[in-house]
């Protein structure tokens, strides 16, 4: 992937990993656009970086998305990169006598449905461009899955399966497909506690090692930072490894 002169789409865009993604495409002179629902956080991120413009998607509507998508394309019609980064993740209790599946519904349709939907209706103009990407926002999660959060684990195995295909599926055409596998951030993803705790990788940090990835190595299908490897590996490096990563991230904090 070319890291500057493209025209990015990044859902999700309002905060966290998506808003710090932005902005560093920018810096490095892209335009950009920032999707998500809340407004008011996608007009902070542009008054805060002028020349980034924002664009209001409910990743959960899917005709919302089927609208939004001829909209960008009117808009935008050099779009060429698209990063499918908006997410959700909650807490759930599958233990309970009656467990609530709003939280997993939503989780699939966010993080699941939302960028294959996406994907399928930005592909036509995609196509049409010189060169394109799709990066899809994956987690080392999906390798090995946090009990905490059993859909938020499924969903993200099924992005990485997804990839996986789409990426064989447009081999030999102009569109790449690329994953980034993000490991425990410093976000709020799952509340400010998140993003203060010690034990996550800091954003900044993140976003550096990410951007180095992709300037030095433009082969790369599977965007990781050193820090997620252990998860993205632990099947191969063996069962024993495996059960013993699962176990270290599945154990309770004090």
């Amino acid at each position: 992937m070319q890291i500057s002169g493209n025209t990015i789409l990044i859902t999700g865009g309002g905060s966290g990993i998506g808003r710090a993604l932005a902005e560093a495409f920018h810096a490095r002179g892209n335009r950009v656009i920032v999707a998500g629902r809340r407004e008011a956080a996608l007009a902070e991120v542009a008054a805060a970086n002028p020349g980034i413009e924002t664009a209001v998607l409910d990743a959960r509507d899917a005709a919302g998305i089927a609208r939004f998508a001829q909209d960008i394309a009117a808009r935008f019609p050099t779009l060429n990169v698209l990063i499918n980064n908006a997410g959700i993740m909650q807490a759930e209790d599958w233990r309970a006598e009656t467990v609530d599946l709003d939280t997993a519904e939503a989780t699939i349709a966010t993080n699941l449905l939302a960028p294959i939907r996406l994907s399928a209706a930005l592909l036509p103009l995609l196509r049409r461009q010189t060169r394109a990407t799709v990066m899809m926002v994956s987690s080392g999660l999906a390798f090995v899955p946090k009990a905490q959060t059993p859909t938020y684990s499924a969903t993200k195995a099924a992005v990485h399966g997804f990839s996986e295909a789409l990426r064989h599926q447009l081999r030999g055409s102009h569109v790449e497909v690329l994953e980034l596998a993000p490991p425990y951030v410093q976000t709020e993803l799952m509340g400010e506690q998140q993003a203060r705790d010690p034990m996550a990788m800091p954003l900044a940090d993140f976003i550096a090692e990410v951007m180095q990835i992709l300037e030095t190595q433009p082969e790369a299908t599977e965007i990781l930072v050193q820090r997620v490897h252990p998860l993205r590996f632990a099947a191969e490096a063996g069962r024993d490894t495996y059960r013993e990563r699962f176990e270290m991230l599945n154990a309770p904090r004090g």
